[in-house]
């Protein structure tokens, strides 16, 4: 198990580990499904950020994340991030904020949010959008 705060900051480095390709920026999350989608770096500062899909990654530690080819998808994705995103249910109930996400770094399964509000299950998650988190009603 890994926090999406642990991997924020990470150096990005090529499969064997000769390159450094950049700083993880973010993690995008497909909230309906449960799993992280996608990884986003950055080279530096004013450059462009890199969108991999989750796939790419060949393992994750504390120290660094090794990527495979460096080939962005086709289609990628709004780059909403979870951490400090406001969690509202169904009905529109406010239910905090997001302050971190507990992953499996292997499969890329969300296993826990964890908000201001305690703990919510990942498998309570519908949807993820520009305003907010939405989780389904307890």
């Amino acid at each position: 198990m890994m926090l999406f705060t642990e991997v924020r900051g990470l150096p990005v480095l090529s499969a064997d580990g000769d390159r450094r390709l950049g700083t993880v920026t973010s993690l995008t999350v497909d909230a309906p499904a449960g799993l992280v989608s996608h990884l986003r770096f950055r080279a530096g500062r004013l450059r462009g950020e890199t969108v991999l899909p989750w796939e790419a990654v060949r393992s994750l530690g504390t120290g660094a994340v090794r990527v495979g080819p460096v080939t962005p998808p086709d289609a990628v994705p709004p780059g909403h991030d979870l951490l400090g995103r406001r969690v509202l249910t169904e009905a529109g109930v406010e239910r905090g904020t997001v302050l971190d996400v507990a992953f499996d770094p292997g499969s890329g399964r969300v296993l826990a949010l964890f908000t201001t509000r305690g703990e919510l299950s990942a498998g309570r998650m519908t949807g993820l959008g520009d305003h907010a988190l939405v989780v389904r009603t307890d």
